[in-house]
């Protein structure tokens, strides 16, 4: 179970719910396209012990669980709560599906589980054009059945965007704790203002997050992949200004995040738009991290985009650390 009452999340997740968190990429095994339980082991020891990142988002978008089983869901949310514990760290499975009864299922085993939270993405909704009570009803329904803390998510994907008025409605539900508002900065801002301390707004951008947590005072960065894609063991620039700029220092963390650029320019400048995962599992390769395949529908990288992906790699200032970078 989550270790607190349905009344409790909220101040469960404004304690815990901090720092950087992650959103994992799922490894598959190149040719029979397994589940690659102990490569994602091997991941989230690495990402918890050396990259110091304290959560991790598991089976969301960029963890392909439109590509996985039920069974396998379940089995991610167990291997990620197991190496959470003993890491000391903190879980969010993300239990999005269109169909509201596999929501619930995978929200009820995630608690039992031993979770920290879920997070539910907004459903697609067809023909429809005035959808505030439908949603409203949608994350009632997710929050009467769990005791554990729910983040919402809003993101263009949807086919709309949940307004902040709206997010800051869903947050009056006592275990809506949090949302990852995939927006621009002015709704995220305003969201922030409404909601106050009842809910935790945060946003997938790395390159927002400084200021975010210095101009909006945030507390989380959840989350995406740039947490272990920007980092090595001996190079936590990520984790560094972080915890500069939760301490004040706001010109040092200002100069830590700005070394970085290069590092973003080589991920941006070599992704090609229709393969986002296989080009970050690729990168994951070439830090010594397990990548794997993708699952079908989405698409590898090929020979060339590989080849440009590792040079941009060698010249961006992190050390490679397999033998795939030599």
């Amino acid at each position: 179970m989550a270790g607190y009452a349905r009344t409790e999340a909220k101040q469960h997740a404004r304690t815990h719910l901090r720092g950087i968190w992650c959103a994992a990429l799922t490894p598959f095994v190149p040719g029979t396209l397994a589940f690659d339980e102990d490569g994602f082991r091997a991941n989230l020891r690495h990402w918890f012990a050396d990259l110091g990142i304290d959560g991790v988002f598991v089976a969301g978008k960029q963890g392909e669980f439109f590509a996985m089983s039920i069974a396998e869901r379940k089995r991610a949310c167990e291997i990620a709560v197991e190496v959470a514990r003993a890491c000391g760290t903190r879980t969010i499975m993300s239990v999005s599906d269109q169909n509201l009864d596999t929501v619930l299922e995978l929200a009820r085993h995630a608690e039992a589980a031993g979770a920290d939270y879920i997070v539910v993405h907004a459903p697609v909704l067809h023909f429809v054009h005035d959808r505030d009570e439908i949603l409203w009803e949608y994350y009632r329904r997710v929050s009467e059945a769990v005791n554990i803390g729910i983040a919402l998510w809003s993101h263009p994907d949807s086919g709309y965007l949940m307004s902040p008025q709206l997010c800051a409605r869903l947050a009056t539900l006592p275990n809506v704790v949090a949302i990852k508002y995939s927006v621009e900065r002015a709704m995220y801002a305003e969201l922030t203002r409404l909601a106050g301390d009842t809910l935790i707004v945060s946003t997938a951008s790395e390159e927002e997050w400084l200021d975010n947590i210095l101009d909006l005072d945030w507390q989380v960065y959840l989350c995406s992949s740039p947490p272990y894609l920007l980092q090595t063991a001996a190079d936590r620039r990520m984790r560094d200004y972080t915890d500069l700029a939760f301490a004040g220092r706001a010109e040092e963390a200002r100069r830590v995040s700005a070394s970085l650029q290069p590092v973003r320019q080589a991920l941006k400048s070599t992704r090609p738009g229709g393969k986002p995962q296989s080009h970050q599992k690729y990168w994951q390769s070439l830090l010594g991290q397990v990548g794997g395949a993708v699952r079908p529908p989405m698409l590898e990288l090929t020979e060339a985009e590989k080849a440009a992906t590792r040079e941009a790699f060698l010249r961006c200032g992190l050390a490679p650390l397999s033998a795939a970078a030599e």
